[in-house]
C-alpha cells in the first residue's frame, strides 16, 4: 500500500535530499503497517515526534503502536518546537 509521509522542521533531514523541499515522501508499505512502524523505519525516536497526524487527525503517543495506516493516507510528523 502507498502512503504519503510528511516530515517537518528539523525532521525533514531524514528525508532523501530530493524530497526535503516538499517535506513529502511516498512510501510503499505492507498492509497492516502502524504509525509506530513508520516512525521506527525512518529512524525517529518517540521524543522527536511531538505532533503526529494521520489525514489531519491527531494520533496520541499511546495509540501509535496500534494505529494501522491505510492506502492513500498521509502521515505528518512535527518535532517539539518552542517559540516566543
Amino acid at each position: 500500500m502507498k502512503i504519503t509521509l510528511k516530515l517537518f522542521a528539523s525532521l525533514s533531514i531524514r528525508l532523501p535530499a530530493e524530497a526535503r523541499s516538499s517535506h513529502c515522501l511516498q512510501l510503499d508499505l505492507d498492509p497492516g503497517t502502524t504509525v509506530l512502524a513508520v516512525i521506527q523505519l525512518m529512524g525517529l525516536q518517540s521524543g522527536e515526534c511531538a505532533i503526529v497526524l494521520v489525514d489531519g487527525v491527531w494520533v496520541a503517543t499511546g495509540d501509535r503502536a496500534t494505529k494501522v495506516l491505510e492506502e492513500g493516507q498521509a502521515l505528518a510528523i512535527w518535532p517539539p518546537v518552542a517559540g516566543g
